[in-house]
């Protein structure tokens, strides 16, 4: 870790050399995402600049999301960092490309000779995807539906196990689409998916699926994953545990447990970034401490850091569109 920590010390003083070292470049885009999905893409800036000057196809995609974030719009500079990664066979690149209708050098009068239109970056991204396809992708059948917006691909990833596509297409179930002849029956299909992207792994699918299972009065399920988003780096479901583990009378049935709520709590305090998480746990924290002595306070400190070093980073889990 320390060799790693120096490295990027090196990094954002010398590109050139971070570009010679493969594991170490891959720590330094790692970093860079990891902030970008806790919210904070000024932050991840430098990381994603050293890892998509080295090449990396995802690195430069983050970089154009994160220059695109910060200055609320698409600059000429994002603009390079998508045709990079695009040209490389990143089809979310293509895809940002392509929706890029107003584009800044058609203002200017100073576009490059070899750019491509936004249409022309949709074809690549669609003929892309459809060869990924092709070798079974379950992503790249999303990718198709973004391109298409034809409900049926999003579907077929969905039956194909790409666990973003079963959470999204239950969203989109919940909110009216789809045709159901009961409303039971589109109970039932959001269920099946939420459970299905739960327990392929998709954080945000088990706090969702955990709500399903609480209006159906199963708080021990509830509970189970609840925790289990928890685990998983999710921030929105690390506070909500963290929450119900300092209520001494719960509702759904979590023991009362003051030094592992602020415990929790406590290791959301990095999520300075964005996504209003701070706010939340300082506004927490002090009804908390004031029932907490402060040898408890202390225990709940030395367990915020066990919990930081042998649980995921933290996130927000962002769309990657």
């Amino acid at each position: 870790m320390l060799k790693n920590l120096a490295f990027v010390v090196v990094c954002l003083l010398s590109i050139s050399v971070c570009a010679q070292t493969t594991t170490d470049a891959e720590f330094v885009k790692t970093q860079g995402v990891q902030l970008y999905n806790q919210f904070k893409a000024m932050s991840a800036l430098p990381y994603l600049r050293v890892a998509a000057e080295g090449g990396d196809a995802e690195a430069q995609y983050y970089l154009g999301e994160a220059i695109r974030t910060n200055a609320k719009y698409m600059t000429a500079e994002a603009v390079s960092s998508y045709e990079a990664a695009a040209l490389q066979g990143d089809i979310y690149s293509m895809i940002r490309l392509a929706g890029e209708k107003n584009d800044l050098c058609v203002v200017m009068k100073n576009c490059s000779k070899t750019r491509k239109e936004p249409g022309e970056w949709g074809k690549m991204a669609s003929d892309t995807a459809s060869a990924r396809v092709a070798e079974g992708s379950a992503e790249a059948m999303y990718l198709k539906y973004r391109v298409t917006g034809d409900d049926r691909w999003l579907e077929k990833s969905a039956e194909n196990g790409y666990v973003f596509s079963q959470y999204f297409l239950g969203i989109m179930y919940r909110q009216g689409h789809g045709h159901f002849l009961l409303p039971s029956r589109r109970a039932e299909a959001i269920e099946g998916l939420m459970k299905a992207s739960a327990e392929g792994g998709y954080p945000k699918a088990m706090l969702e699926y955990g709500a399903i299972l609480a209006e159906k009065n199963d708080y021990q399920g509830f509970r189970y994953w609840n925790k289990k988003a928890a685990e998983a780096g999710y921030a929105v479901a690390v506070f909500g545990y963290g929450s119900y583990l300092g209520e001494a009378k719960s509702e759904f049935g979590f023991t009362y447990d003051p030094i592992n709520s602020y415990a929790l709590l406590s290791v959301l305090l990095e999520l300075d970034g964005g996504g209003g998480m701070v706010d939340l746990v300082n506004f927490k924290l002090p009804e908390l401490s004031a029932k907490m002595t402060a040898e408890q306070i202390e225990q709940s400190t030395e367990l915020a850091k066990k919990w930081a070093d042998t649980h995921p980073p933290l996130s927000f889990f962002p769309d990657k569109l």
